[in-house]
């Protein structure tokens, strides 16, 4: 099965990266979405369908918090897994990004296996 997913980062090269990485991984994508920050993701999900989201924290306008807090209020929206990417490895964050409803949290850099392996368990991919 392949899936469909969107990267939310304010650096088109590190989407570009993400989405590179995803596909080297051999994680099956069907379509792979972008947003420069969390508005612009909520107005992705609002007219396309996808899987999993894979979201930074530090971005303007809507940060990735702020992002996190919009989604998990959001009815229509709530059940899609969202995994955090980024630099800030510390406990305090990581807690507070899982208690906003973040489903995964993967820390800058990551080889391309960790991103999958975190994108198939959030997704509960069954192994062949």
């Amino acid at each position: 099965m392949a899936y469909r997913v969107l990267i939310v980062d304010d650096s088109p090269a590190m989407r570009l990266f993400v989405r590179r990485v995803i596909e080297f991984s051999g994680f099956e994508l069907s379509d792979c979405f972008e947003a420069s920050d969390g508005e612009e993701a909520l107005s992705v999900l609002r007219a396309e369908w996808v899987d999993a989201i894979l979201t930074d924290i530090n971005m303007p306008r809507v940060d990735g918090e702020e992002f996190l807090r919009r989604l998990s209020c959001d009815e229509g929206l709530r059940s899609i897994p969202a995994i955090v990417i980024s630099t800030d490895a510390t406990r305090n964050r990581i807690d507070r990004m899982m208690s906003l409803g973040a489903r995964g949290y993967v820390t800058k850099p990551f080889r391309p296996e960790m991103l999958r392996a975190e994108l198939e368990r959030t997704l509960e991919v069954g192994h062949d």
